[in-house]
């Protein structure tokens, strides 16, 4: 990136802003950030738009459009809202009061006070059943059973003698008869049903608001644009980010439209924080839908991880989902509802499903069932399934002389963390070249394989002695220390290593033994979705379907949740801190009306 001013007239303000606007390549960063702000009343329509327009977007067109401007049916949407939801909280407790009146039945208020004034007051009890025979009075009706063995019993006695079990209870008259507690119910249902359809004919007007919303946000964004510049009695500057090579286009675009101004373009000083600007390869342009889910943008000196996690992301998730028809799910969805989806985000749920894919026939299951018997009916790979998966995913040995499954699945695991961590030591090596810091790099790389030793040895009891892992960790920890913090005082420079090197060194087993986890969450759904399948096999065949729909969509929920809990986290985290990110940057997001329009 590189920093630009760019100065005119005061008188030519609005010229220079229409023409940086129709160039698109300046991020603008404003001299004062508190002034640069868009009026109250255009943020507050904003803001409007936008809840509205999520709100219809749920919502399926219908009946007749409603004839009214934007800004009031965006108005409209959100009073129907929050009515509705008023009114779904009132019909929730009406549910609840009608459910414990129907005690009463339907008798009404008002037939109880006809009573009381025609002199025959009832009076009501809760009295135990198995004394109810004890009970004398001029009239006696048993309503309802009630609780803990009691009835409710209605007792009218005008001589002023009945007598009643000790042990009745007066109950009060109830305060709200039935009927009219399902009367309210049913005009609240009324209500909501219209505001259903009150939405149903706003939702035609999505595109309106659409265009309405885009159009605020150009006024708000040449508002902030014009209040972030730097306005004096005669001139008028605004500062800015501009990819180094569209700096000619920059002062080019400016002589073209009119703009008499003055353009000066500067490195970044180290005290400046450029926006960042993704230009990942093709291939690995899915994972920026990643990136944009988690709002994580790296630091502009940071490195540009967009490929590493494109390789490491669908290969820990193909371990975590571990099922050969999960992954065809994942694989085909995508693809089916590829126009409704981001693509970038179609495209890498679907590289996840090819890899889940892979790893699942691999370890020939699908949706639970073990497939090794049908991979080995094909030709010329069959052979390699003849006796079982190539890697089963179980506790359980499936012949003897197999190898123990849990202890392989464990080894592939802390591999992968071994060279995924390493990679990223090795790739912060490469860029510190030729300072000396590098050898620190290196050395923590080369100490990390030494970890890997220790991690099996405690682990899965692999023999450490003996092994080249002692020797990598010698190598690794001296380079890691003597390098970490060059200087010209050796002993300073030793200081500061061994300073730094034991909690960093515990950190690597740490990050290690965090790999596990890819053993773990996908032996767990492997488990499962056997278990689903035996639970459900006595079932008769009609039962059977919908039990496993249900159970191996749940599981396959789980599989999500454990795609962003794990498989991104040894992305964002253990690989992130080996590689020394912050992810503390901001994205590139130039002036331009294609960006108000997008956004």
């Amino acid at each position: 990136m590189t920093k630009v001013h760019a100065a005119c007239r005061r008188s030519d303000a609005d010229r220079l802003l229409s023409a940086l606007r129709d160039l698109g390549v300046v991020h603008l960063a404003p001299v004062e950030r508190a002034k640069a702000v868009p009026e109250e009343e255009t943020a507050a329509s904003i803001e409007q738009l936008g809840r509205a327009l999520q709100a219809l977007r749920a919502v399926e067109p219908s009946g007749d459009p409603l004839q009214v401007a934007p800004l009031a049916a965006a108005g409209e949407v959100l009073r129907v809202q929050r009515e509705s939801a008023e009114r779904n909280s009132r019909l929730n407790s009406l549910h609840r009061q009608a459910e414990q009146s129907a005690l009463w039945g339907d008798v009404r208020l008002e037939q109880l006070e006809g009573l009381r004034q025609a002199g025959l007051e009832p009076r009501f009890f809760a009295v135990p059943s198995k004394r109810l025979g004890e009970i004398a009075a001029e009239l006696v009706h048993v309503i309802s059973p009630l609780t803990q063995g009691r009835s409710l019993v209605a007792v009218v006695d005008r001589s002023g003698e009945a007598t009643l079990p000790a042990e009745a209870e007066p109950l009060p008259w109830p305060t709200r008869d039935r009927p009219s507690i399902l009367a309210e119910a049913a005009a609240i249902d009324a209500s909501l049903r219209e505001d259903t359809a009150l939405l149903g004919r706003l939702a035609h007007l999505v595109p309106a608001l659409e265009t309405e919303l885009a159009e605020r946000r150009r006024e708000a964004a040449y508002t902030v644009a014009m209040r972030g510049g730097l306005a004096g009695d005669d001139l008028f500057a605004v500062q800015g980010w501009v990819p180094t090579d569209r700096v000619d286009e920059l002062t080019r675009g400016l002589a073209k439209a009119g703009v008499e101004a003055a353009v000066q373009a500067q490195e970044p000083a180290p005290e400046d924080e450029p926006p960042t600007m993704f230009r990942p390869v093709r291939w690995a342009r899915p994972i920026e839908a990643l990136f944009e889910i988690l709002g994580t943008v790296p630091g502009y000196r940071e490195f540009d991880v967009s490929a590493a996690f494109m390789i490491a992301l669908p290969i820990f998730s193909a371990m975590l989902i571990s099922d050969a028809g999960y992954g065809l799910l994942y694989l085909l969805l995508p693809m089916i509802f590829y126009r409704k989806m981001s693509p970038q985000l179609a495209q890498l749920i679907m590289a996840i499903g090819a890899m889940a894919l892979v790893w699942g026939l691999i370890t020939c299951s699908f949706f639970g069932f073990d497939i090794h018997r049908v991979l080995a009916a094909i030709p010329v790979v069959g052979a390699l399934f003849a006796k079982g998966p190539l890697i089963v995913v179980s506790m359980e040995k499936p012949y003897p002389e197999a190898v123990d499954p849990m202890s392989l699945l464990m080894r592939i695991s802390f591999t992968l963390g071994a060279i995924h961590l390493s990679a990223a030591h090795l790739w912060r090596a490469k860029t510190n070249f030729p300072k000396l810091c590098f050898l620190s790099n290196l050395g923590w790389a080369i100490w990390l394989w030494g970890m890997y030793g220790v991690v099996n040895m405690f682990v899965l009891g692999s023999p450490f002695k003996g092994t080249p892992y002692p020797y990598l960790l010698a190598v690794g920890g001296a380079l890691a220390i003597l390098f970490a913090a060059p200087d010209r005082n050796p002993l300073k420079m030793l200081g500061l290593g061994i300073a730094s090197f034991p909690l960093s060194a515990i950190s690597t087993f740490g990050d290690t033994v965090s790999y596990v986890r890819l053993m773990a969450i996908g032996l767990a759904g492997a488990a499962l979705a056997v278990a689903f399948n035996e639970m459900s096999a006595p079932l008769p065949l009609p039962v059977t379907i919908p039990v496993l729909v249900i159970a191996h969509a749940l599981n396959i929920a789980l599989t999500i949740v454990a795609l962003f809990a794990h498989g991104v986290r040894l992305n964002m985290l253990e690989f992130s801190n080996n590689l020394g990110m912050q992810w503390s940057g901001y994205s590139y997001e130039p002036f331009s009306n294609r960006r108000d329009q997008e956004s």
